[in-house]
């Protein structure tokens, strides 16, 4: 059985569809798709062309290196059976995620998603005379609770899905608010708790959220990130009034 892969590739400014007939195989998935392409860069008409860029690391999607879209749903390429694929078509449609900036065909620059983790202090600090001691335990229901949210791996997908996260607007994005979530419940992360959250009452912070729960269909891990948004907004809330009554007191 034969597919088409039509890929949307090039650089800024300079974008163009090519397709590639491909041979199924059993139990392939879109990398390997992708790789089959690389071995033999030749389109559908019999043209000869450049290998695609795209990127991939892990490939059990933990890394999240793969993100695209695919057939316009943002998800990681890895997970994506071809045989799920082709039972709708037999033409699969591959793109690069829209909401980053594109470096080469399916390659995008995920750099913005680090720089707001680093710019919502998404880690832990630790007071360099506490380096050679054990850390606090934590109770088991908190350990597997933050366990569920520390499975985001920055993949973007959630980012691509949400029609606030733009390049008109200063929303953080879903998976922000959920990492302020995570390392706020953490007994060490909790110390900058308030800065955090004072942070989300910033513009583009929590109330920038339109509630169009796309974030959590898309999230490849299942994280909850609607409950995150509306938990760190109570808590932002919380902390607002706790900031006000605090100066008129002063």
């Amino acid at each position: 059985m034969k597919y088409t892969l039509k890929i949307y590739r090039g650089i800024k400014d300079k974008q163009y569809f090519e397709e590639f007939e491909l041979d199924y195989v059993e139990g392939s998935n879109v990398i390997s798709a992708l790789l089959q392409i690389q071995k033999n860069p030749i389109t559908k008409l019999g043209n000869k062309t450049t290998p695609v860029s795209f990127e991939m690391g892990c490939l059990e999607e933990v890394c999240g290196a793969c993100s695209m879209l695919i057939n316009s749903i943002p998800r990681q390429a890895c997970t994506a059976l071809i045989k799920d694929l082709l039972e709708k078509s037999d033409t699969i449609t591959l793109a690069p995620l829209s909401k980053f900036e594109l470096i080469k065909d399916l390659v995008v620059d995920r750099k913005n998603l680090f720089d707001l983790l680093k710019k919502a202090n998404a880690f832990v600090k630790i007071d360099p005379k506490e380096i050679n001691s054990f850390g606090p335990k934590i109770d088991h229901n908190l350990r597997d609770s933050l366990y569920v949210l520390s499975k985001c791996m920055s993949c973007g997908c959630c980012m691509e899905a949400c029609p606030q996260y733009n390049s008109h607007s200063k929303f953080v994005g879903p998976f922000v608010i959920s990492q302020v979530r995570l390392f706020n419940s953490h007994p060490l992360g909790k110390k900058q708790k308030a800065e955090r959250l004072n942070l989300m009452l910033e513009d583009g912070g929590i109330s920038d959220c339109g509630n169009a729960q796309n974030c959590k269909e898309v999230c490849p891990k299942e994280i909850p990130l609607t409950e995150s948004i509306a938990k760190i907004g109570r808590e932002a809330t919380i902390e607002s009034f706790k900031s006000v009554f605090s100066k008129k007191k002063s």
